[in-house]
């Protein structure tokens, strides 16, 4: 790769990383202040409760899908971007100020809940902007490779918070993190929102967008009607992300409260589980990335399925009887390793299914759809059957989601060697899936 093409990357994934931390603090640090929103009682009630509001982040998703993707086709993915990390960081702020039930009642609530959803509208615009950014800015045969940052700087981002997490929790009492000290990483974030900015201000546009032919003032672009000309492409986005986005969420954000709820880890060890097994999964992601650049994204998509159906009931059992730091270490890295074969490909695989003019759209609304119908309820369904006193019908609803996912994994077709200038132009559905060679494809390869 060439210093610009790193470049990019590297711009697209630091706003990416700083996206990423502002979501998933509020899911790893709502231990600690589930209760400041909520009158006192059911702690598992209000962990609920202030779950329920991060399921709303999700719902939100949709709407910021279709407005950002709309604006990533129309006025360029640096626009899109710039726009999310604007979004996100106003997000941070309001819950970084947001008042306590004993200062406001519920009023706190609301200004809780008015951050979930720009949080959503921010979210639901990054992921396809991101992907749609990455992909295009790779050469041909580094798709793959350049691609899988995208979970590369999500998950930097999570680790950032969870490591954050630690150092609080390892020098400040259990007390002052229930009491202030949670409003401290949403400053941060804030804060790393505003030095992004400014990054993306100045960043550069991919050149498949630059170059899509001057078709630029096309009134249909990234509309919903030029989105259902790709309804196939469309759906099969959500059928993929549906057993991928359950079982990611399961093993990151879940996975420290799954530890300390119900495995019954003190929360400083479970918190420490999930960094080295994150940390471990980051660093596998360019590898996986790299050899879907290599024998196709097919092959691993299948293989992660495969594992997510089998292995999910039996990880989750014995994780919940692991009972120390290294049996939880290793229990939970296995899953991961599992799951690489769909987080280090899926960014590329969807942008690679559409043309340049809908690719955005097409990746952020369908994505943002399934997110917000299996990976946002996710924790939500989880605690749900815990309280039903059923909690490993939960292992069972994840494997089955990703039964579904395979199913689409072994009939879908081979998206490696399309040219993402000629994608969709023809009409043809060989060249919309990437079914067969498309005439003036770049040679694939290193």
């Amino acid at each position: 790769m060439g210093r610009e093409q790193w470049k990019k990357i590297w711009v697209g994934s630091a706003g990416n990383m700083v996206e990423w931390f502002d979501w998933f603090v509020y899911a790893s640090f709502a231990v600690y202040f589930a209760d400041s929103f909520f009158p006192k009682g059911n702690d598992t009630a209000n962990l609920m409760n202030t779950m329920g509001i991060f399921a709303v982040g999700f719902f939100m998703r949709p709407v910021g899908g279709w407005v950002l993707g709309r604006v990533g086709d129309r006025k360029g993915r640096k626009a899109a971007l710039t726009l999310t990390v604007t979004l996100m960081s106003a997000s941070a702020i309001l819950i970084a100020v947001a008042p306590t039930y004993g200062v406001a009642g519920y009023g706190g609530v609301a200004v809780l809940l008015l951050a979930r959803m720009l949080q959503g509208l921010s979210v639901g615009g990054e992921y396809a902007a991101s992907a749609t950014y990455l992909t295009e800015a790779s050469a041909p045969g580094r798709r793959g490779f350049a691609s899988s940052f995208q979970y590369v700087s999500m998950t930097a981002g999570q680790l950032l918070g969870l490591g954050l997490q630690i150092v609080l929790q390892r020098t400040l009492s259990e007390d002052a993190l229930h009491s202030w000290a949670w409003r401290i990483p949403f400053i941060i974030g804030a804060l790393g929102a505003a030095i992004v900015f400014y990054l993306r201000r100045n960043m550069l546009e991919t050149e498949v967008y630059a170059e899509d032919e001057g078709a630029h003032a096309d009134p249909a672009r990234g509309t919903l009607k030029a989105l259902l000309a790709h309804k196939r492409e469309a759906f099969l986005v959500i059928a993929l992300t549906m057993g991928g986005t359950v079982a990611y969420y399961t093993y990151t954000t879940y996975l420290t409260k799954y530890l300390s709820g119900s495995a019954g880890m003190d929360k400083p060890t479970a918190s420490l589980v999930s960094f080295c097994a994150l940390f471990l999964f980051m660093c596998l992601q360019p590898l996986a990335g790299k050899l879907s650049d290599r024998i196709g994204r097919r092959p691993l998509l299948i293989t992660f399925a495969v594992g997510s159906t089998f292995l999910t009931v039996p990880i989750m059992t014995l994780l919940k009887h692991a009972g120390s730091f290294w049996p939880a270490l290793g229990l939970s890295m296995l899953a991961l390793v599992v799951i690489t074969g769909y987080t280090s490909i899926n960014a590329c695989v969807k942008a690679e299914l559409f043309p340049t003019g809908i690719r955005a759209l097409g990746v952020a609304l369908p994505y943002a759809i399934a997110n917000a119908l299996f990976g946002g309820t996710a924790e939500y369904v989880a605690l749900w059957f815990k309280s039903g006193g059923i909690e490993s019908g939960y292992y069972w609803y994840v494997a089955g989601c990703a039964a579904v996912s395979l199913i689409v994994y072994v009939t879908m077709r081979e998206t490696r060697t399309i040219d993402l200038h000629q994608v969709g132009k023809t009409g043809t559905d060989a060249e919309r899936t990437g079914a067969a060679p498309v005439a003036g494809r770049q040679p694939v390869g290193d």
